[in-house]
């Protein structure tokens, strides 16, 4: 492995805070990641690192060479991308992330045709439906529903998602059917909940304009496909992006709850740091993605 390949691994280790992290990160063990700063630290007769058995950070001199290693590594990255887009040939690697379902569902299924159109690109894909800091995971591009909140990130809006309340019949025929957003106080609401989740209310599109519902249930997670198949067994009521639903209501497995008071659609689009929109892999993958993913909508 090179100098440069070994520099790389220090700073992943570094920005995810493990040398297994940083490893896997890159597809290493840890055992070559560990080699890899291990090396490092031989190179220059210095520590880099302090190792407990709870916890890896930087030592002082560490955290300077960190620094220097990570402007070193954007630099190479960058030109790297001005050289793929005078050849006209995309090289590198392209880090994204997603919500579990929207990215196992949409976004998992157009990667392997990009690579095959741009067969000198690899694609990492991280999926979780908990916030991720984008910059310091090294995220490229980060697809995204609802309100994009860090002014830091450029945001590119694809589609608004419509949004439905659904139960399977059988909730419906033991509790009732809503006749209006009140009487949802009265139903078990399957809540994404997560720190600093948005789904602590439901806000719903009524006659006399958006109306916030602060809604309550038994149970609640942060994956976002178990609220449907709760949803699908009969447990109670969930808020679902359309594009996860509609399928199991044409085929009678769930039914739309208060059709006249739909949910706020959430807005769909990719987050990305404004320097790296300007590498022409992550710019095409962006577009890319954005011819065909409006179709989903």
């Amino acid at each position: 492995m090179s100098y440069l390949e070994s520099l790389r691994v220090f700073v992943r280790v570094i920005e995810l805070g493990s040398i297994t992290s940083g490893g896997r990160d890159l597809r290493l063990s840890p055992a070559v990641a560990s080699n890899r700063i291990k090396d490092l630290e031989n190179r220059f007769g210095v520590r880099l690192l302090n190792r407990t058995t709870r916890k890896l950070t930087p030592t002082e001199i560490g955290r300077v060479f960190y620094e220097n290693a990570r402007r070193v590594i954007e630099t190479l990255d960058e030109a790297e991308a001005v050289i793929g887009s005078y050849s006209g040939t995309p090289q590198g690697v392209i880090r994204l992330t997603a919500p579990l379902g929207l990215g196992r569902r949409l976004i998992a299924p157009l990667i392997p045709v990009f690579c095959r159109d741009n067969p000198g690109v690899d694609v990492q894909l991280r999926l979780s439906d908990r916030s991720v800091n984008i910059v310091e995971d090294g995220i490229d591009l980060a697809f995204f529903l609802g309100e994009p909140q860090d002014s830091a990130l450029k945001w590119r809006k694809v589609a608004d998602c419509p949004r439905l309340l659904v139960a399977s019949p059988d909730y419906v025929e033991r509790s009732g059917l809503p006749k209006g957003p009140d009487d949802l106080k009265n139903h078990n609401c399957l809540l994404l909940r997560y720190p600093r989740s948005p789904e602590y209310f439901w806000t719903l599109q009524t006659d006399e304009g958006p109306r916030k519902m602060m809604v309550s249930g038994r149970f609640d997670t942060d994956d976002g496909d178990v609220l449907t198949t709760w949803a699908l067994a009969g447990e109670g009521i969930a808020n679902r992006p359309g594009y996860e639903v509609t399928d199991h209501i044409a085929k009678g497995r769930l039914v739309e709850i208060l059709p006249e008071a739909r949910p706020l659609p959430a807005q769909f689009g990719c987050l990305t740091p404004h320097r790296r929109l300007q590498d022409p892999k992550v710019r095409m993958f962006a577009d890319y993605a954005a011819r065909e993913l409006k179709k989903a909508f």
